[in-house]
């Protein structure tokens, strides 16, 4: 029995199902696909969904054509005060961690911030060989989030998980690859066909064996990506309310502005 899936709930995240895949395209292109709370809440709930759905196999995360994403968009950031109340943001971190069935990425242009943190909860990463990435963190006067602090030197080691983190500087897509972070590094106009190609390759096989063969890899994650998770987000908080990231936020607010 086929289970439909929803409209998403924000005009700049579309839902599409090709097969057994379902595509998750980020499609902001003006504000090169900067996310909103409203975008966060609509891919948590589009992840869910494929979860829940017998026609899903699969997932594909991409941006519109030229971008992955940007980041965070700054000024819906600052506005979305929580009261308590939990992120749209980390609900998608969250949606991630316990998602079982397999997560394609294909990135072009920029990833920034969340665009290259959420990377490292994908299990395969395709990405064009003009593409950079940067986790900007410290330059921000914050810290890691999305279980980076956990995962990056997991995937790559302490030292260059230390260079990225820490120096916060921009690296290309060979980069990325050299510390274990992509798969492949392709030319532009093919990243996408190829990411679906791969997806379509996973979709094919037998479900529930795929996802019992990623819940075994990452299973010793879950309960500590949770608690990294957790913690640096009071960490986060506390530094995105001290002087120095209020100053560098406030200069970005202006010359954007």
């Amino acid at each position: 029995m086929s289970h439909a899936l929803p409209v998403s709930g924000d005009p700049h995240i579309q839902y599409r199902l090709d097969g057994a895949v379902f595509i998750l395209q980020i499609d902001r292109p003006e504000k090169k696909n900067a996310l909103t709370q409203g975008m966060y809440q609509a891919l948590a709930v589009g992840i869910r969904e494929a979860e829940a759905s017998p026609d899903v196999k699969a997932v594909l995360l991409c941006g519109a054509p030229d971008c992955f994403t940007s980041g965070n968009d700054v000024n819906d950031f600052v506005q979305h005060e929580t009261h308590g109340s939990e992120r749209a943001s980390v609900q998608f971190m969250k949606a991630m961690v316990h998602m079982r069935k397999p997560l394609v990425a294909a990135v072009n242009g920029l990833a920034i911030g969340i665009g290259t943190t959420l990377l490292m909860h994908c299990d395969l990463i395709y990405a064009a060989e003009d593409a950079f990435l940067q986790l900007p963190f410290t330059r921000l006067g914050l810290c890691p989030e999305a279980g980076s602090s956990y995962l990056a030197p997991n995937i790559m080691g302490h030292q260059r998980a230390a260079e990225l983190l820490l120096l916060g500087e921009r690296f290309p897509a060979a980069k990325a690859k050299e510390v274990g972070l992509v798969n492949e590094v392709l030319p532009a106009g093919e990243v996408m066909s190829y990411a679906m190609e791969k997806a379509k390759a996973l979709a094919a096989l037998p479900g529930e064996a795929v996802q019992t063969s990623k819940h075994l890899l990452k299973r010793q994650q879950t309960a500590v990506l949770e608690e990294t998770i957790a913690l640096e987000l009071v960490n986060f908080s506390r530094l995105l309310n001290s002087e120095e990231s209020q100053a560098i936020l406030r200069a970005f607010l202006n010359r954007d502005s």
